[in-house]
């Protein structure tokens, strides 16, 4: 049986994100040349932190289908991109690669779990949307009382 869902802390993406933003920030950024601190470290940062503080704010929107959507989009991007200065900084610095690698493949799960989470979501909202449609609909085989 499935946990009911009361708040973003509950999903699995949001936990993951949190905690993978935390390895990246304490792990691999200090890592990192104190030349690229304005450009991938600051570049990195932003993004390991966006990736759950959309998922939240957009939890915050969920009964607006079109813009939680948004917010699992603009996350989905976010991750991506985290896994696009991750490699990087693999690839420029080679600087504790198994760790780098392990993170990279997190947030490719990060952004599958999103992609996964932004389907169903749009499928309970259409599903939603039908059913409001149906209830609104009159039924033709009923006769009018004038």
């Amino acid at each position: 049986m499935r946990k009911k869902i009361a708040s973003f802390r509950d999903w699995e993406v949001y936990r993951r994100s949190d905690k993978a933003a935390i390895i990246a920030i304490k792990q691999i950024i200090p890592k990192l040349l104190r030349e690229e601190k304005y450009d991938l470290t600051d570049q990195l940062r932003g993004l390991a932190n966006a990736v759950p503080r959309l998922i939240a704010e957009g939890y915050s929107r969920r009964h607006q289908p079109k813009g939680f959507q948004k917010y699992l989009d603009d996350t989905l991007g976010e991750s991506n991109e985290t896994i696009v200065s991750l490699s990087q900084v693999r690839d420029i610095y080679g600087v504790e690669k198994d760790l780098r690698n392990k993170m990279i493949g997190e947030y490719e799960t990060i952004s599958r779990n999103t992609y996964r989470l932004a389907l169903v979501w749009d499928s309970l909202a259409r599903e939603k949307d039908k059913s409001a449609s149906e209830v609104k609909r009159p039924n033709p085989n009923l006769e009018t009382i004038s």
